[in-house]
């Protein structure tokens, strides 16, 4: 796992797979998981791509930062692809990983986003009237009291505790995917990667992602592509499956499965991939 010195003087980890010099593609993982756990690997050496899955400070072999922003992300990512001599990316985004990929569209970091099976920003007034109470609690604290609801995710946050929670939230279909004996375990490995340093840096994300976002959506200056599957019951993708999300970006494709979940990243990866 290559690591790389930030100008603050973190480290920032990453983990490869597809074509070594291949069209570059960057992946943000979905929520408390390291990058480790990979989709699509045969399509993307198939179809040349090189797929860089980024580690979030705080998670997997990424050093804790303190200030944890979109803004630090989006430097994060511009110092990581200098270093890689990358000048062109395209960025994909799983679950909690959403945010973070349109992040890097926003600031014109990547060239297009792609979104599968994302969290909406569910602040949005379109959106919170959707939520369940539970859920829509949980954003009024990270938009109002966001070291609370931060405290509160660090007390309870475990990587049995956020696989629960996932298997609680899913569908029988994309349960009986993410529980088979050939992908669980390596989900849960991810998580434990994703937790070794502790809860900080998923409690950070979860605050980020869950409060007004702090980029325009409506300013988006690239393409998005939105992707989900009409059977993904979690409460904290997006309740109306990208039609808001959709409504709000310059320029979005809106791709709805009837017959899947959230689990299409990998179920639909090369139809996905192939999209880019």
């Amino acid at each position: 796992m290559p690591r790389l010195q930030t100008p603050d003087e973190r480290h920032l980890a990453w983990h490869e797979w597809g074509k070594e010099d291949g069209a570059p593609v960057l992946y943000c993982p979905g929520a408390g998981m390291a990058g480790l756990l990979p989709f699509g690997e045969d399509v993307c050496s198939a179809q040349g791509l090189r797929m860089i899955s980024v580690d979030r400070p705080g998670l997997g072999g990424s050093d804790p930062d303190e200030g944890k922003s979109f803004t630090s992300w989006q430097s994060d990512i511009a110092h990581l692809l200098d270093h890689l001599g990358v000048s062109s990316v395209k960025t994909i985004g799983f679950s909690q990983g959403a945010p973070f990929a349109l992040a890097l569209g926003a600031a014109g970091i990547a060239s297009s986003v792609t979104i599968v099976s994302g969290q909406d920003e569910l602040s949005h007034p379109k959106v919170i009237s959707q939520l369940p109470a539970p859920v829509a609690s949980m954003v009024d604290l990270a938009t109002n009291k966001p070291d609370a609801l931060q405290d509160e995710i660090e007390k309870s946050a475990t990587p049995d505790w956020l696989m629960q929670m996932i298997e609680t939230m899913s569908s029988d279909q994309d349960r009986a995917f993410y529980m088979a004996p050939d992908f669980a375990p390596r989900y849960r490995q991810s998580l434990e990667d994703g937790f070794c340093q502790g809860p900080v840096g998923y409690a950070q994300d979860t605050v980020l992602a869950m409060a007004p976002w702090t980029f325009d959506v409506e300013e988006m200056p690239c393409p998005v592509q939105l992707w989900y599957g009409l059977r993904d019951i979690s409460p904290v993708h997006a309740p109306d499956f990208g039609e808001t999300l959709a409504e709000r970006l310059p320029s979005a494709t809106l791709s709805r499965i009837p017959s899947e979940g959230s689990a299409i990243l990998w179920t639909r990866s090369e139809e996905i991939l192939s999209a880019l």
